[in-house]
């Protein structure tokens, strides 16, 4: 498993104007979303240092979702991922803040003209060992339809591993475990 450090922080700030760290892997760079950016997507609108398939499906639902929820775009919250190599947005990831008896939900997505390099598990595995050092953390999980086969793979190969049924109908849950991160 590849690892990720804490590197410098971003145009992105809080409320209270302190800024958000970026999440830096091997090849990725995980940036907090701006209310800017979201307000983009929740019209229908794209930016300069986009994938020419950024923002898919999901991040048009997502957006304004993290518009309405400020607290999804603290430390903890949702994240742009950037290829290093590029510069570009090329999908996007976030923990469902806050948690919930200790533990937080996940969820992810990579645009298509990028799925297949490894992005998903590499984005996945950095923000969950995230999350883990959140004091108020003690679980990451995501819910995936196992009709979805390469997302379960995202998960498996980063060391989740299924516990049951999931929140929705059609849906399994997946644990993360500490000691993988």
């Amino acid at each position: 498993m590849r690892r990720f450090t804490v590197t410098a922080v971003t145009d992105a700030f809080l409320e209270s104007g302190a800024a958000i760290a970026d999440l830096r892997t091997e090849r990725l760079i995980l940036r907090a979303w701006t209310a800017a950016e979201a307000a983009v997507v929740t019209e229908g609108g794209r930016l300069a240092g986009w994938a020419e398939d950024f923002p898919d499906e999901g991040d048009k639902v997502i957006a304004p979702l993290i518009a309405a929820q400020p607290e999804w775009m603290g430390p903890f919250g949702h994240r742009l991922i950037v290829e290093r190599e590029s510069g570009l947005a090329v999908g996007s990831l976030g923990l469902f803040w806050p948690p919930a008896d200790g533990a937080v939900e996940l969820g992810y997505g990579v645009a298509p003209s990028r799925r297949g390099r490894g992005y998903a598990p590499e984005a996945v595995a950095a923000l969950t060992a995230h999350g883990f050092t959140a004091p108020e953390v003690n679980a990451v999980f995501a819910n995936v339809e196992p009709s979805n086969p390469a997302s379960v793979r995202v998960l498996e190969k980063v060391g989740f591993t299924l516990v049951g049924p999931g929140v929705e109908d059609g849906t399994v849950r997946y644990d993360a475990q500490l000691s993988n991160f």
